[in-house]
């Protein structure tokens, strides 16, 4: 149900600790978040490119991935600038294009780009057990981490049952329409999901309480911080401090 193109590699990124993968995406996502200068947003966008030419990803789908983020921008850019007000740049008709508006709409396009791009090199380079057991070892609340990570793997389950009774009704004929019929049996196979899904998180919950579940999952996988994984904070860091610092000279600059 869900590729992971990205989580197997040979990269610099790859190896990582993911602990400290997951704070600096974290750190970055903020820092570039709050920037408010195209200039520090360009500065952040370029570290981000970086990082993810660093983790030498299949470039297909990180162009799709990005391409599903700008369609939603791109409704930024049908609507901001012409509603925005301040100084007309364009105007066609009763419609006026500020340029307030497109400065803004230009400023979260590049952040939004930016933090994608940082969560595709950093986060996503892990697969989803992985970045479990690393908030785990972060202090994050257990039952947030079991939750993650049950939630990943029966998505799975619960979408093959969801096929399974899609697939039984189209061999019965059914056809969907806009009427009732069609409704009803969508909210009758619905239902009949979650039925079926309580079944059986009652069946693997006691199949696991009869092994000896605590509350919490042991994993096999050790991680442990290396003088690369220092260097690699030490940079990020160091990063963001020179951005939000650039930010904040472009947007208070002395006199």
């Amino acid at each position: 149900m869900f590729d992971e193109p990205f989580a197997h590699g040979r990269s610099l990124v790859h190896a990582v600790d993911p602990r400290f993968r997951l704070v600096a995406a974290f750190v970055c996502a903020v820092c570039l978040a709050v920037v408010r200068t195209p200039e520090a947003a360009w500065f952040g966008f370029g570290i981000a490119a970086l990082l993810l030419a660093l983790s030498r990803p299949p470039m297909r789908p990180v162009l799709r991935r990005l391409a599903v983020v700008n369609v939603f921008i791109a409704f930024l850019w049908l609507t901001v600038p012409l509603t925005s007000g301040g100084d007309v740049i364009a105007a066609w008709g009763p419609l006026e294009v500020s340029r307030a508006g497109v400065l803004l709409t230009l400023l979260v396009t590049i952040k939004s780009n930016a933090i994608v791009m940082t969560f595709l090199a950093l986060v996503a380079t892990m697969d989803s057990p992985t970045i479990g057991y690393a908030l785990e070892r972060l202090r994050f609340p257990s039952k947030l981490v079991f939750l993650f990570l049950f939630t990943y793997r029966y998505l799975h389950v619960i979408a093959d049952e969801w096929h399974k009774l899609h697939g039984a009704a189209r061999l019965r004929g059914f056809a969907p329409k806009t009427n009732m019929h069609t409704y009803r049996t969508f909210g009758n196979m619905l239902g009949m999901v979650f039925v079926h899904s309580f079944d059986r998180s009652v069946r693997v919950y006691e199949a696991m309480i009869l092994r000896g579940f605590s509350g919490r999952f042991q994993s096999v996988t050790a991680f442990r911080a290396t003088s690369r994984d220092a260097v690699f904070a030490v940079a990020a860091f160091a990063c963001m401090v020179c951005l939000v610092a650039f930010d904040l000279y472009l947007e208070f600059p002395r006199g």
